[in-house]
């Protein structure tokens, strides 16, 4: 097992409860010095205070292991709105959101997600065509066709 999965270990174990979840960690070199990237999840978001309980169990059970054998830095938070979602858990808390998906074939869509399964997403697209009022198309697509998804956020 490689560093990166064994510390996925070490923080799933130290997360909360079951409403939690690792989204990825980061292992970055510069210099002499290592900066590890922890992010985590929760169904119903999360908070700074479980950013910091983490972040102190994992750094104190990688420090007892002694997994990093130079000086690091480490960041524990939450993926940001721009940070693309990687896992059916984080489609599944984003239900009702509208979304930008960038298939593998690179064309790129926008749609409010309004299902999730275990094979993939549901948009409900509007098509606008030239000098027409939008019409609303449902649109399916399997993960595997999906290249990278983000979170459009609006400000109205």
């Amino acid at each position: 097992m490689n560093l990166r999965q064994t510390i996925a270990e070490i923080v799933e174990k130290h997360l909360p409860d079951s409403s939690h979840f690792v989204v990825d960690i980061q292992i970055v070199e510069k210099g002499p010095k290592k900066f590890l990237k922890i992010l985590i999840d929760a169904d119903h978001g999360i908070n700074i205070d479980t950013c910091a309980l983490v972040s102190r169990a994992v750094g104190e059970e990688i420090e007892a292991k002694e997994l990093m054998d130079t000086a690091y830095v480490i960041e524990v938070s939450s993926p940001g709105v721009d940070f693309p979602l990687s896992s059916r858990r984080q489609y599944q808390k984003n239900i009702g959101r509208n979304l930008q998906v960038v298939l593998t074939n690179d064309q790129i869509l926008e749609g409010k997600l309004t299902e999730v399964d275990q094979r993939g997403i549901q948009l409900l697209a509007i098509n606008k065509e030239k000098g027409k009022k939008g019409v609303e198309e449902s649109l399916n697509f399997t993960f595997d066709q999906i290249k990278k998804s983000i979170v459009l956020v609006s400000f109205k």
